[in-house]
């Protein structure tokens, strides 16, 4: 288990922990900028911990946007996103804008609040996909693959018919995560749009079950593939994003074709 290390935000000034709130590059000014943003988020104390590391800090996830730590608030445990220094963004406020927006068809953690350099958002206590379906064994697995990634096509079919084009589905090792419920969540939209056109379910599709190392894992878990079937059902599925059509790429996966 990695160190854990809960700092109060007035201890957030040394430097140790100042370089993640200015990552990668130390700016005392900028630091006691964004010190007072952390207090307008009711943000009491950062939690540095996680497989990741900024420098020599542990983090739950570090990115071309962003640094992804826990933050605790008044309000409880949340995760807050800290813009990088040298981000290609001017602010936070895309990100929050297009989560805002898979929110409002139920997906992805809830946004609760943003501010210039920060994201702050629900905390998903849980496991990134490739981890959870490599070491998940024992009886009730192959029911366990079928429920997660069951929701995992749903999620992507409600953007889908939100227009929202999350972006990095194709390659998408981290950006789900399940819960101890084994509850899928899709997370990180830096990089969403709502100006290309979607292709969340069939880019998912390509990651899970066709063109990757965890397809191989996920084909061990379950035996029910039928490639060619479901390559044509993705076909069909990409001229007309029914849900019809939908449930035939689910019954290709081996899936559960009924969608509530």
């Amino acid at each position: 288990m990695h160190r854990k290390d809960i700092i109060p935000i007035e201890q957030l000034l040394e430097k140790k922990y100042a370089e993640i709130l200015c990552y990668p590059r130390y700016n005392l000014i900028e630091t006691e900028k964004r010190l007072l943003e952390l207090e307008k988020l009711n943000v009491k104390a950062l939690e540095f911990a996680g497989d990741k590391k900024a420098f020599d800090v542990h983090v739950l996830g570090k990115g071309y946007v962003g640094i992804v730590v826990v933050a605790h608030t008044s309000a409880g445990k949340t995760a807050i996103k800290i813009r990088r220094i040298d981000a290609g963004r001017v602010g936070m406020q895309h990100e929050a804008e297009m989560l805002k927006r898979a929110n409002d068809v139920g997906v992805g953690p809830k946004l609760l609040d943003v501010t210039e350099n920060f994201l702050l958002m629900q905390f998903i206590d849980g496991t990134r996909l490739p981890e959870w379906i490599t070491t998940l064994k024992g009886r009730g697995t192959k029911a366990k693959v079928q429920k997660t990634l069951h929701g995992i096509l749903k999620q992507c079919w409600q953007l889908d018919g939100a227009s929202l084009d999350h972006g990095e589905l194709s390659n998408a090792p981290k950006h789900i995560i399940v819960d101890a419920a084994n509850t899928p969540y899709i997370v990180d939209f830096e990089n969403a749009s709502l100006n290309r056109k979607v292709s969340n379910v069939t880019s998912i599709c390509q990651y899970l079950f066709i063109g990757s190392l965890l397809a191989i894992a996920i084909r061990k878990k379950l035996e029910e593939i039928r490639t060619t079937r479901l390559i044509h059902a993705l076909r069909t599925y990409k001229q007309k994003q029914t849900k019809e059509n939908l449930e035939n790429i689910l019954v290709a996966c081996g899936l559960e074709r009924r969608l509530n």
